[in-house]
């Protein structure tokens, strides 16, 4: 099965390179951005030996629907998709800032809440909550970008004081992140789905702030099943989650953790495949639509002939 785990362009007036876990982004002239969303796989802050096929094609297009569905709130970056596995966007000045909104305690919402934190990001989280309970309202808990480790949690106050951003600019990121969740939450409600939490990055160009990168994909967001939800609350059960926690269970299952020493179970033809129809089946239900494959005789030179095709214009 062909899977991209790496590629190594050079497309003209490419400016530089920035490869993360799973996206590779290429720089055209400080004007465009062309983010490849590659096949590879990342656990536990590990990216793991093997690509997932069709994993790239999967987040992209999530994102590309996502980003086609919300841009009457906020201008987004997205110029063109000229390969199932590749985004060409406006190169924004990025903010340092991830804004997080969560409508639901779960995630690092809840394990700071059961270490007896009430607070999170400067934000009051409510007495007597369980597990995966609805907040009365969404809470922002914006982190900030950080170019090494971790992203670490700020309050809006601190991001102030710093000069992270302006006054005026963060009132109007937290206006996009509560109509843009609002959208998702509406999307997804359709499809049977809640939409627990999620993150959005923005950038400006031109003095325009601009909705970057990836939304609602199963990277950024959590999903539960809306079917049997309260049930579950009401019984103390964990939610049924759609995103890649399969992943990590399948590596703790083989004693994988991240941790010093540890090796990565190893990947089996029969466990890649299987990973890659939990993919396209995480598509089919976020999205709604059959997942159509691309072509897959040689992604590589399918994706590259297809940038090239779209910068030549």
């Amino acid at each position: 099965m062909n899977a991209i785990t790496e590629t190594k362009f050079n497309f003209p007036k490419q400016k530089s390179f920035y490869k993360g876990k799973v996206r590779d982004v290429y720089n055209i002239n400080d004007e465009m951005l062309v983010m490849v969303v590659s096949d590879r796989i990342s656990a536990f802050d590990v990216v793991l030996p093997k690509g997932i096929p069709y994993k790239g094609q999967v987040l992209n297009q999530i994102a590309a629907k996502f980003l086609q569905a919300t841009k009457d709130i906020v201008p987004n970056w997205v110029v063109a998709v000229p390969d199932p596995m590749v985004t060409v966007g406006l190169f924004c000045e990025p903010f340092k800032v991830e804004m997080v909104i969560r409508g639901y305690l779960s995630g690092h919402a809840w394990r700071e809440y059961k270490a007896g934190k009430r607070m999170v990001c400067g934000v009051a989280m409510p007495d007597n909550m369980k597990e995966n309970d609805k907040f009365p309202t969404p809470i922002i808990t914006p982190t900030t970008k950080a170019s090494v480790g971790h992203d670490e949690d700020i309050s809006k106050e601190e991001i102030l004081r710093q000069g992270i951003v302006s006054a005026d600019v963060y009132e109007k990121l937290e206006q996009y992140t509560r109509a843009v969740y609002q959208r998702g939450t509406e999307i997804a409600d359709k499809m049977g789905l809640i939409l627990v939490d999620t993150k959005y990055e923005f950038g400006k160009k031109d003095n325009t702030i601009f909705l970057i990168d990836e939304i609602h994909t199963p990277d950024s967001s959590r999903y539960f099943y809306k079917e049997g939800y309260q049930a579950r609350q009401e019984k103390g059960e964990a939610q049924k989650q759609l995103s890649k926690e399969f992943v990590r269970e399948w590596l703790m299952a083989n004693g994988f953790q991240g941790k010093d020493g540890q090796q990565v179970p190893e990947m089996t033809d029969e466990i890649i495949a299987s990973i890659s129809e939990r993919y396209i089946e995480l598509y089919e239900n976020i999205v709604g639509e059959k997942f159509q494959k691309a072509d897959a005789t040689n992604v590589t030179d399918r994706v590259e002939s297809n940038i090239r095709a779209f910068l030549d214009k």
